[in-house]
């Protein structure tokens, strides 16, 4: 398969390029986009053969549930059995925005999108290009983030080349995206909503709407055991290609381990990539130091987080070490996504 590429931006949406993409992906092709959050690989949602295709064109598993994209409210109501008032306030607040619901589903959307749940995943993008595709499309689409499985996440369209060339019908390159850590995911359908994946969409801000809000044990643990309700919750995700470890403690503690780890890996030849922030990176002695930003800007530290990681894949860096990061607010996300990047592998000093 020969894929095309097509650069625009949110200013400059090309009615014909949407035109086009919107029409493979009616005719069951599949087309990496850009959102807010992350590249989506996009396929019409109600194809079970276009989901499918996803599944196949990832590499992923067929038991981990898409996201169904939409772009205007009212297309919610033929998607789902219910539509609970959490999810009207949630909503009001959020939408269009980085924040995923999962929803009793209807027979509309088949079992190959949700990964043979009766469950659904809805989010409404605030991206202008990914809402003028999914209209061009006919209001449903289907995507994970726009990378192979267990690969870091598709944070500009070089990186959707990297993973899916030849692989997927279109790449829109609308530039890098503005968040860089996927949409928060919040389960609706029990007596209690329970956040299953943290984003930039933070506990303290769903309180403030619903109240009480549960978080899922799963989120910074290794359990892999019960169904993945959410995508990413049961399998390794956003892994560099080489080994990285966590390593927490006192700042001066973790410096110091890893300094005497990466002098362990030279001696033996071994190359070694290192990620931290502003206040500790010129403490290193690694081959490689990437700082991720200024710890007090997670933002920041989440915007570039998969890029670095990548990088490190691009010099080839067999050992890697990251500092561990907050865990409260944006630092609850960031440290899901390095905990899945590492296998879970943590060490305490």
């Amino acid at each position: 398969m020969k894929t095309e590429y097509a650069k625009l931006s949110e200013e400059s949406i090309d009615p014909e390029v949407i035109s086009r993409a919107g029409r493979i992906l009616q005719e069951g092709g599949l087309v990496a986009f850009p959102t807010e959050t992350v590249y989506g690989l996009g396929g019409d949602a109600l194809n079970p053969e276009s989901s499918k295709k996803i599944y196949a064109a990832k590499g992923r598993p067929s038991d981990n549930p898409l996201i169904v994209h939409i772009c205007r409210m009212k297309d919610l109501v033929p998607l789902v059995a219910e539509i609970p008032d959490a999810a009207l306030k949630l909503a009001a607040a959020f939408w269009p925005g980085p924040l995923t619901m999962i929803f009793k589903k209807t027979d509309l959307i088949p079992m190959e999108t949700t990964g043979g749940l009766s469950t659904v995943a809805v989010r409404f993008p605030s991206n202008k290009i990914a809402a003028a595709l999914i209209d061009k499309a006919g209001g449903f689409v289907a995507a994970p983030s726009a990378n192979r499985s267990g690969r870091p996440s598709t944070t500009t369209a070089d990186h959707c080349r990297e993973d899916l060339d030849g692989r997927v019908d279109m790449i829109l390159d609308g530039g890098p995206v503005d968040i860089g850590l996927e949409s928060t995911i919040i389960d609706l359908t029990e007596e209690k909503p329970v956040i299953l994946r943290p984003g930039k969409i933070t506990r303290a801000m769903l309180e403030e709407v619903l109240g009480r809000v549960e978080v899922d044990r799963t989120i910074l643990s290794g359990d892999s055991s019960l169904a993945p309700k959410a995508p990413g919750m049961k399998y390794r995700h956003y892994a560099p290609k080489g080994a990285l470890t966590i390593v927490e403690g006192d700042r001066a503690a973790v410096t110091e381990y890893i300094n005497r780890q990466c002098d362990a890996c030279r001696a033996e030849g071994i190359r070694t990539g290192v990620l931290c922030t502003d206040e500790t990176r010129d403490a290193y002695r690694a081959d490689s130091v990437k700082s991720a930003g200024s710890r007090q800007d997670e933002d920041a530290v989440g915007r570039v987080l998969f890029r670095l990681l990548r990088e490190f894949d691009t010099e080839e860096i067999p050992v890697m070490f990251s500092e561990s990061f907050e865990d409260a607010a944006a630092g609850q996300a960031i440290m899901n996504r390095l905990m899945k990047a590492a296998g879970h592998h943590i060490v305490h000093v």
